[in-house]
């Protein structure tokens, strides 16, 4: 058996529903641009409202809060740098985690090269903020605090609901990256007290290239780019139609499907590690098995290196990831688990993350256990271990 895809977390194949409804505009069928007056124009403009809807129904949002990105990163960016800089007059500084997604850290740094002051909050073993040093990090000039809901690399879910409740009186903007928990959690603005949330499509069986940030109404931001009215002002350019089709259809699927999804990967999970415990595979979990998304898992195998382990499984034609694809060039030990277990703890350079989704089954299971089970035992002993 080969072709094994178990890493969803980084992206996910596009589903033949979500292509079929995206072709028609991108074959010449409806070409107009959104903008434009004429019946071409009001085809896509008619395509994309309706995705803004679906999105903004999925999240308990009203389609005037929906801005469409290019994905994740840039809506975290849109998100984080456009609220700080709105609100500098206010105060100048910004609370984070230490296990966000490059995407938030990055942007964080880049406020700190212009003068804002960011406080990157702790995580326990389990990979969860603590909402007592939030509040201890809580100043009067904080004018953001930005905290993954369902992290990329362990699935730690974050007390989101319950930071935006202690957020309200303060009145602090608070944003919340969702791209990894939208796909398998209920997701619903209100309820987790946000003013900004991030998601995006190829998390969700749809195309690459669209994402969305939900901007909370009389939430002000500063854009990144200029030039045109599109999208509040606050993402000028022409939209690409094909890809907000295909998201708005994505979502829709998602929709009725979400729990039998959410379910779907706990199985895969579970058989999984049913079928590494038959194998007699000595592995530890990395992280809350508790309070985490249905998709992931980040596992330690004892005595074996990362990199040759990932390298090897590819080989026999299984995917699988060290975590974030943003650093996949170049492997580097996982900022995640140095922040959960220490910078020097062995787990970070012997531990990988699968992820599960659309297109997996059992046997798939049963056959990557068969593989780490074959590859862990060679390295074990190439290293010394038993």
């Amino acid at each position: 058996m080969t072709g094994i895809y178990l890493d969803h977390a980084a992206t996910t194949p596009v589903r033949p529903e979500v292509w079929e409804r995206m072709k028609p505009y991108l074959d010449g069928t409806f070409p107009g641009n959104p903008s434009s007056i004429h019946r071409y124009g009001r085809q896509a403009r008619q395509a994309v409202d309706a995705a803004r809807v679906a999105v903004a129904e999925s999240i308990g949002a009203s389609s005037e809060e929906i801005v469409f990105t290019s994905g994740g990163t840039e809506s975290d960016n849109l998100a984080i740098t456009g609220a700080a800089r709105a609100r500098r007059h206010e105060g100048n500084h910004v609370i984070s985690t230490k296990t966000e997604h490059h995407a938030v850290l990055h942007a964080c740094a880049q406020l700190e090269r212009e003068g804002f002051e960011v406080t990157y909050l702790p995580v326990t073993a389990d990979g969860i903020v603590r909402l007592e040093s939030l509040l201890d990090a809580l100043r009067e000039d904080t004018i953001l605090v930005t905290v993954m809901h369902g992290n990329n690399e362990t699935g730690a879910i974050q007390p989101i609901a319950d930071i935006g409740d202690q957020l309200r009186e303060h009145g602090a903007f608070f944003h919340t990256d969702a791209v990894q928990s939208f796909g398998t959690l209920s997701v619903d603005v209100a309820e987790l007290n946000v003013d900004l949330l991030t998601g995006s499509a190829h998390k969700i069986n749809g195309p690459k290239g669209a994402g969305f940030l939900y901007v909370k109404k009389d939430t002000t931001l500063h854009p990144l780019v200029f030039g045109g009215e599109q999208e509040r002002r606050l993402r000028p350019g022409t939209e690409n139609v094909p890809a907000i089709v295909g998201f708005g259809e994505a979502v829709q699927l998602l929709q009725k499907e979400k729990e039998e999804r959410a379910q779907a990967c706990k199985r895969f999970i579970h058989r999984l590690l049913t079928a590494l415990d038959a194998e007699k595979v000595p592995y530890e979990m990395n992280g809350s098995q508790e309070q985490k998304l249905p998709h992931i898992i980040n596992v330690h195998f004892p005595g074996t290196q990362t990199e040759p382990l990932l390298a090897q499984l590819d080989l026999e034609g299984v995917a699988v990831s060290s975590g974030s694809a943003c650093t996949a060039g170049s492997f580097q030990p996982s900022h995640v688990l140095a922040a959960m277990y220490g910078e020097n703890d062995p787990r970070i350079r012997s531990s990988i993350r699968i992820s599960v989704g659309y297109g997996n089954n059992e046997a798939q299971m049963d056959e990557t256990a068969k593989q780490i089970a074959k590859i862990t035992k060679k390295q074990r002993k190439v290293l010394g271990q038993k």
